[in-house]
C-alpha cells in the first residue's frame, strides 16, 4: 500500500498534466463543432488553453447550452398546439391586398418570418397598447375579475410586493368562481422576491408551477436560459403581452422606490390563439399538463385591422428567430427604423445592418435609457455606440424613470412589440415571445410614444463618447468583452 501511494504521488504531476490536456483537447474539440459564431469559438478555444483546467471548467460550466437537449428530450410526445390553425391564416397574397402600396416591400419581410416559424399570419386583430403599469395593470385585474371560463399567465418575474398581492388576491377570486387558472413563473425570477410570491399562489388555491427549476450547483449555467415570456390570456379570447413584469416598481403614480417605465399591450382577436399556443406549450414542457378544449382555445371572430403573428424564440428548436426577424425589418426598411430597448448590446451583424440602412437613407432612430438598471449593459453599450453614430444612426437617451419598453417600427407600419431586448440574453440564451405587427394605425400610434420619449430625451454625439475620460473608456471597453455573459 506504502509503495502505491509512493508512486501515486510521484506520478501525481504527470496524471495531473495528462488529465488537464485531455479535458482541454475534448472541450476545445466540443466548442469547435458547436459553436455557431468563430468568435465565440475562439474565444473558448482561448480561456480553455490559456487557463488550464478552469478554463475547461468554466467552458462545462457556462460554455454549453444543455437546454437544448434537455427540451427536445422532455418536448417528445407532447402535444404540439396549433389552435390558431381554427382561425383563418393571412396568405402572404391578402396580406397584400391589405398593405398600401407604398408599404408593399414590407410583404417581403412576412415571407421571411414565413420562413423562420411555424405560425400563421392572422388578420383581424386589435392591439392597444397600454403605458405603465398604471394603464396595463388595472385593465388585466379587470380581465381577470371578468374570467368565467380560463386564465394563463407566464411571466418572468412576479413580485411578492402590494402589486403581486393584488393579482393573486384577483386570481383567487376566479379559482373560487371555478375558472381553471395556471400561472407559470421562471424559477429564477421567482426569486427576486424574498419571500418569493408563490406561497401566496398556493395559500390562495392558484395552480403553478416553476419554469426550470434548480438548486443543483452544476445546473446555475441555466441562469441564463431562462423564460423571459410575458403572456396572460382570459377566457382564451384577450391577451395581453409585452415586455412588462408584475412588480409595483410599474406604478409610477404609486411613486415607488424604483419606477420603471414600461409598454404592454392588450390583444383581441385570432392572434389570441397563437398567445394561448404559447403559453400552453411551456405549460406542458414545465408541467406536463395539456391545455386543450373550448375553454382554453375558443373559436375567435376578426375584430380590429392588425395583421399579427406571434414568434417564439429561445435556445431550443426555435433558436435566433428573433435575430434573423430583426435582421429582415432592417433590410426591407425604406424610410424609417425606431428602436426602443433597454439592454442594446447588439452583434456586429446587427450593427451592421443598421448602419447599412442608414447609408440607404433610412432614418435609425434607437432609444435607450440616460440611467440604466443594469450598469455594466450600459458601460459595455457605450463602448459600441461610436460605430453606429459615424454612420449617421441617432442614438437617444431616455429620461428616468428608467425605461424598459422594447418596440421596433419600421416605416410606421410594420411593428414588432414583445419581451426581447436587443442584446444576446435575449438573442440566444433565454425565451422570448414577440409579436410582429402590419398597420399603418398601430404603427402612428407607435412612432407617436416614441416621438415623445424623443422630445425629453438627450441626443448622444460622437463628441460625446469619443470625449470621456481614458479610464471610463477602458471600463467600458471590458464591460464590453462581457456582453456575451450579461
Amino acid at each position: 500500500m506504502n509503495s502505491l501511494l509512493e508512486l501515486l504521488v510521484r506520478l501525481w504531476p504527470l496524471i495531473a498534466a495528462a488529465t488537464t490536456l485531455a479535458m482541454s483537447v475534448i472541450a476545445s474539440v466540443h466548442a469547435i463543432l458547436t459553436k455557431r459564431e468563430t468568435s465565440a469559438a475562439v474565444g473558448w478555444v482561448g480561456v480553455i488553453w490559456l487557463a488550464p483546467f478552469v478554463g475547461s471548467v468554466l467552458y462545462l460550466l457556462l460554455g454549453i447550452n444543455r437546454i437544448n437537449r434537455r427540451a427536445s428530450i422532455r418536448q417528445e410526445g407532447l402535444p404540439r398546439f396549433q389552435a390558431s390553425q381554427q382561425n383563418v391564416p393571412c396568405t402572404l397574397d391578402s396580406l397584400a391586398q391589405t398593405v398600401p402600396p407604398e408599404k408593399g416591400h414590407l410583404t417581403s419581410l412576412a415571407r421571411l418570418v414565413n420562413s423562420l416559424t411555424s405560425r400563421p399570419l392572422l388578420g383581424g386583430n386589435t392591439f392597444e397598447p397600454l403605458i405603465c403599469g398604471d394603464e396595463a395593470y388595472p385593465e388585466m385585474l379587470k380581465a381577470i375579475d371578468g374570467a368565467g371560463q380560463s386564465i394563463s399567465l407566464t411571466t418572468y418575474i412576479f413580485a411578492n410586493d402590494v402589486t403581486g398581492h393584488r393579482f393573486v388576491e384577483a386570481l383567487g377570486r376566479a379559482v373560487r368562481r371555478g375558472v381553471e387558472v395556471r400561472v407559470l413563473i421562471d424559477a429564477v425570477g421567482a426569486r427576486y422576491s424574498f419571500p418569493s410570491i408563490l406561497y401566496r399562489l398556493r395559500g390562495a388555491g392558484i395552480t403553478y408551477a416553476r419554469f426550470m427549476p434548480s438548486i443543483v450547483p452544476w445546473q446555475m449555467a441555466y441562469l441564463n436560459l431562462r423564460s423571459h415570456r410575458k403572456i396572460m390570456v382570459v377566457d382564451g379570447k384577450t391577451g395581453f403581452t409585452g415586455g412588462m413584469n408584475i412588480a409595483r416598481g410599474n406604478c409610477l403614480r404609486e411613486k415607488p422606490a424604483h419606477p420603471i417605465q414600461d409598454l404592454h399591450f392588450r390583444v383581441r382577436g385570432p392572434v389570441v390563439s397563437e398567445l394561448q399556443e404559447v403559453f400552453a406549450e411551456d405549460w406542458a414542457f414545465s408541467r406536463g399538463e395539456t391545455l386543450e378544449g373550448e375553454r382554453w382555445f375558443p373559436h375567435l371572430e376578426p375584430i380590429g385591422n392588425v395583421t399579427a403573428r406571434g414568434i417564439t424564440d429561445g435556445p431550443d428548436e426555435t433558436f435566433d428567430r428573433l435575430r434573423l426577424t430583426l435582421h429582415g425589418a432592417l433590410a426591407s426598411a425604406r424610410e424609417s427604423v425606431c428602436i426602443a430597448t433597454p439592454y442594446f448590446l447588439p452583434d456586429s451583424t446587427l450593427i451592421s445592418a443598421m448602419n447599412t440602412a442608414s447609408m440607404r437613407g433610412v432614418a435609425v432612430d434607437i432609444l435607450i435609457p440616460e440611467k440604466n438598471n443594469l450598469r455594466f449593459v450600459d458601460w459595455a453599450c457605450l463602448a459600441q455606440i461610436a460605430q453606429l453614430l459615424r454612420w449617421g444612426c441617432r442614438v437617444w437617451r431616455t429620461p428616468q424613470p428608467f425605461d424598459h419598453t422594447k418596440v421596433v417600427v419600421v416605416d410606421g407600419f410594420w411593428s414588432f412589440i414583445g419581451s426581447g431586448n436587443w442584446d444576446p440574453r435575449s438573442l440566444l440564451l433565454n425565451f422570448e415571445f414577440n409579436v410582429e405587427c402590419y398597420e399603418r394605425e398601430l404603427g402612428a400610434r407607435l412612432e407617436a410614444i416614441m416621438h415623445d420619449k424623443r422630445s425629453r430625451s438627450r441626443q448622444l454625439t460622437l463628441a460625446d463618447i469619443e470625449n470621456r475620460p481614458l479610464p471610463w473608456k477602458i471600463r467600458d471597453g471590458i464591460a464590453r468583452l462581457l456582453s456575451p455573459y450579461l
